[in-house]
């Protein structure tokens, strides 16, 4: 079943396991709002406390994915201080990219057309990134008179590496779907009408012989690895997470099913246990560190 959510910016619908969080202003190209930011981050608090959703798609309405903000305010869109006063500006997408960062679930972007400013950036999080032949991709900021936004300086460059990101930055040009799988902003790229079955394929091949929690727990520690100071951060965080892990039902039933050969069921429920383990692993924060 698809459900709205508030005015009908984003989409939320669950078949099989799968969350499909589809943006849906298609007459504006999907272009990013305040009110859109605030439902995907609803949609993805819905997946979280779903255990039966195991992995979520990030997709677009029409022939595009996100073409950057809504520039309906002109020259004005993006003048912060007269719009909220003395209040310190958080800027909306980085609270986007930052709450697809804390997801319990893998996150799989399908972008299916024009990824622009916040259309591109707010995909870095993200865990597994498609494209059909058609999507254009551009991180423009810099054409605008702006700079890159929603947490993209980390994310990019550890994705692509400096230099790839900096050309692309700097110049702020756009570029095809070839360009972006050849310098790594994305796994795959297919003819549009193939791409949401090629997402939901790698939905399932993601989660369907795993355990959930350790699928959100492994997920965490692999991006705030990219952080870690040197590999002796990742040994302390993983022999925790082996030691808290070791003596839960999941570790009992992968081994047990392993030696049995049969599927494993696991039974822990990420809803009930991901938020304390992560918080027992120092994982559990806001910000990437």
């Amino acid at each position: 079943m698809v459900t709205a959510t508030g005015d009908e910016q984003v989409l939320y619908d669950v078949v099989d396991g799968v969350a499909t969080v589809t943006l849906s202003r298609p007459e504006r190209m999907n272009a990013f709002t305040a009110v859109m930011g605030r439902q995907i981050v609803d949609c993805i608090d819905r997946s979280d406390q779903d255990d039966a959703v195991r992995a979520v798609i990030l997709t677009g309405t029409g022939r595009a994915f996100c073409a950057g903000a809504d520039l309906a305010r002109g020259g004005a869109t993006f003048d912060y201080g007269s719009q909220e006063g003395d209040v310190p500006h958080r800027d909306g997408g980085g609270i986007v990219s930052l709450r697809l960062f804390r997801s319990l679930k893998p996150v799989i972007a399908a972008v299916n057309g024009a990824a622009v400013g916040v259309g591109v950036t707010m995909t870095l999080p993200t865990d597994y990134r498609i494209a059909a032949e058609t999507a254009r991709f551009g991180f423009v900021f810099t054409r605008r008179g702006i700079v890159p936004e929603a947490c993209s300086t980390w994310f990019l460059p550890r994705l692509v590496g400096i230099a790839r990101a900096m050309e692309w930055v700097t110049s702020g040009r756009l570029f095809p779907a070839a360009e972006a799988m050849t310098g790594g902003l994305v796994q795959e790229v297919h003819p549009p009408g193939q791409l949401l079955d090629r997402a939901h394929d790698v939905a399932h091949s993601l989660t369907a012989e795993t355990s959930p929690v350790s699928v959100a727990l492994s997920r965490r520690m692999l991006w705030s690895g990219l952080a870690a100071s040197g590999p002796e951060v990742a040994h302390l965080v993983e022999s925790r997470a082996m030691r808290v892990r070791g003596g839960m039902a999941d570790i009992r039933e992968g081994v047990e099913a392993f030696l049995a050969h049969r599927p494993a069921d696991f039974p822990d429920r990420v809803s009930e246990v991901a938020p304390g383990l992560l918080a027992e692993l120092g994982l559990d924060g806001e910000a990437p560190a």
